[in-house]
């Protein structure tokens, strides 16, 4: 392996997700294991401005895989979005010797990162982090698995409460733009309807199906909403049009928010964020840059990051079908 590196920068940016943690200590160990010294940039591209810079070695990263969140924190850098800040923060990097950068984070960061590199020609490597699971290139993103754990326990928990009470719940997960979090808890969860923005399933067509639900004797239901729908306005608006429509059912609303985001990665994505790791290392290593790595068919692949941040990610059409059947 050609070793031209001599020094690696890793970074978190943008929205937290668990496994963060577990891909920085996979990035600091390939370092070390390749004799290469790594620094952690803390703040995401805003420390790099700032030269928030600490040398990291394999001790430096113990006890952290099982953590959530992101020990090198993150934020979002306005100034690294101008060129006086991109030129602060390649001068601060230039002068602590690094010489190839691994960025953490989603596609507003790695189009930083692209940016960057097509200015300075710094090597940049990214791996993909966030719940949305909205990133072209890989068939899991850092923390989609944990926040689908996370949010089928809740539903599990609010579903005790709804048969109890002969209760309607609308829960509310994130999505933004995607609908893949809402799609497989739903199907997990055991919810009568599921909401995306891929499909307008329609305010009278929802309450048709509620209807029908309720017919075949059903005296509760959960509908998991991806927080992007464009049904309703929002959910709480879902909530008034179903009152004014359907008797019979009290109906309440739970927004699981930014709890989707915490807790201890799951095996699942400490092994992902641990093989990422190291594929993103040693494509620096290698003389490559400009690539995400992903996980593609069970293997560590490249996307070059123009694609990864323009590629749009499909929901599971088999999916869709096995909800219809499901909440029949």
């Amino acid at each position: 392996m050609p070793n031209r590196i001599k020094k690696i920068a890793v970074l978190t940016s943008g929205g937290d997700a668990p496994g963060m943690n577990a891909a920085v200590r996979s990035v600091v160990r390939t370092c070390a294991y390749h004799g290469v010294e790594c620094v952690g940039v803390y703040r995401g591209y805003q420390g790099m401005i700032e030269g928030d810079f600490k040398p990291m070695d394999a001790r430096s990263v113990r006890g952290i895989i099982n953590k959530g969140g992101t020990i090198l924190k993150s934020a979002r850098s306005k100034e690294f979005r101008t060129k006086e800040g991109r030129e602060k923060a390649f001068q601060n990097i230039k002068k602590a010797g690094v010489e190839g950068l691994v960025i953490i984070g989603g596609d507003g960061s790695f189009t930083g990162a692209l940016v960057f590199n097509q200015e300075y020609g710094f090597p940049v490597m990214g791996i993909p982090g966030t719940i949305d699971n909205d990133i072209f290139g890989t068939t899991h993103t850092l923390g989609f698995d944990t926040a689908l754990n996370t949010v089928v326990d809740a539903i599990d928990k609010i579903r005790d409460t709804a048969s109890s009470h002969n209760r309607l719940f609308f829960i509310e997960v994130m999505g933004r733009d995607v609908g893949h979090i809402a799609l497989n808890t739903g199907i997990a969860g055991g919810a009568e309807e599921i909401l995306i923005p891929e499909e307008d399933l329609g305010l009278d067509r929802l309450v048709e199906s509620l209807n029908k639900s309720k017919k075949t004797g059903k005296t509760s239901s959960i509908v998991v909403v991806a927080e992007g729908d464009k049904i309703g306005k929002n959910i709480f608006e879902l909530k008034e049009y179903v009152d004014e429509n359907m008797e019979g059912y009290d109906v309440r609303v739970s927004v699981l928010g930014h709890m989707q985001r915490g807790g201890a990665p799951s095996c699942f994505d400490r092994v992902l964020a641990s093989r990422m790791g190291v594929k993103a290392v040693e494509t620096l290593l290698n003389g490559q840059t400009n690539y995400m790595v992903g996980l593609q068919n069970n293997k560590m692949e490249l996307t070059p990051l123009d694609n990864a941040i323009k590629g749009k990610t499909k929901i599971n059409l088999e999916l869709l079908r096995v909800s219809d059947i499901m909440s029949t």
